[in-house]
């Protein structure tokens, strides 16, 4: 594996590229609390089948690419910036996929961008226009949506750094219970202890309001897979059922019984085989 810095204007992005150089690219966006270590698990199954892995710190992240404003964090941005990757490494066209923010990233980059996107997986957070038009008019996602307010809050980070990150350590140990392992949680509490890094993280939250109106970025119209699990907690059915009415492509649900929302980490042959499910379609496809 080669960690690349990547310099995009202003910022300079940590990026794990390995794999076949001349595989197909997958690019992978992690999301909150986490970072491109999310993808450890993942991503040595898709090198092993022949497939070239990139994956960024997201905005926020790395120290090269750390903005103060909370603008800065604008889904927009995040998107321009895995375009500028995907540029800089001279990839026209990938296989992406995302993980709660990373696949919101990914959901946009589908919607607005197909011509750089070959396929879609998104796991755990569906369609943002499907879960905020659940957030209006569903009792189950709005309950399921009230963490949503306090990681939007301006205290939050000080809130979960205090007494030595005491809250930090509660929220991975309640989240992770049973399927993170002792060196997964602290690879992530380690970061996010960073006060820099949290604000950062938060900042994704309060840029780009989840429980607002909807985003509106239309359609998506690449072959698509949504991955949902059954015991998050975080989104409603009726938000997973609608984000089918917002891809206009081939599109597959995968309802995963008893994997949590740390899919990436808890069931890393069932992430990565739904990846070569859509990598390898694609590829018959083309011929």
């Amino acid at each position: 594996m080669t960690v690349e810095r990547i310099s995009l204007g202003e910022f300079t992005f940590d990026v794990d590229v390995a794999g076949p150089a001349d595989g197909p690219a997958v690019l992978l966006l992690h999301g909150f609390p986490h970072s491109r270590e999310s993808w450890n698990e993942v991503a040595p199954i898709l090198h092993e089948a022949g497939l070239r892995t990139i994956a960024p710190d997201q905005r926020g992240y790395s120290d090269g690419a750390r903005p103060a404003e909370v603008a800065d964090y604008a889904l927009p941005k995040l998107v321009a910036d895995a375009l500028g990757i995907l540029d800089a490494l001279g990839v026209e066209s990938a296989h992406v996929v995302g993980h709660d923010w990373g696949a919101a990233v990914a959901w946009y980059l589908g919607a607005r961008h197909p011509d750089r996107v070959r396929s879609l997986v998104a796991l755990a957070i569906p369609h943002l226009d499907a879960y905020q038009h659940a957030y209006r008019v569903d009792e189950e996602q709005q309950h399921s949506s009230q963490y949503v307010e306090f990681l939007m809050s301006a205290d939050s980070g000080a809130q979960f750094l205090a007494d030595d990150a005491a809250q930090l350590w509660a929220w991975f140990a309640q989240a992770g219970e049973g399927v993170l392992t002792p060196e997964q949680v602290s690879r992530y509490v380690t970061k996010h202890s960073d006060p820099a890094v949290l604000e950062a993280a938060l900042n994704w939250y309060r840029a780009n309001n989840l429980l607002g109106e909807p985003f509106g970025f239309g359609p998506v119209t690449v072959p698509t897979t949504f991955v949902w699990s059954v015991t998050d907690t975080a989104v409603s059915k009726l938000a997973v059922t609608e984000t089918a009415q917002h891809v206009t492509g081939p599109y597959r649900l995968v309802t995963l019984e008893k994997t949590s929302h740390w899919q990436p980490q808890q069931a890393p042959e069932t992430v990565a085989g739904e990846i070569l499910n859509l990598v390898r379609a694609g590829e018959v496809q083309s011929r």
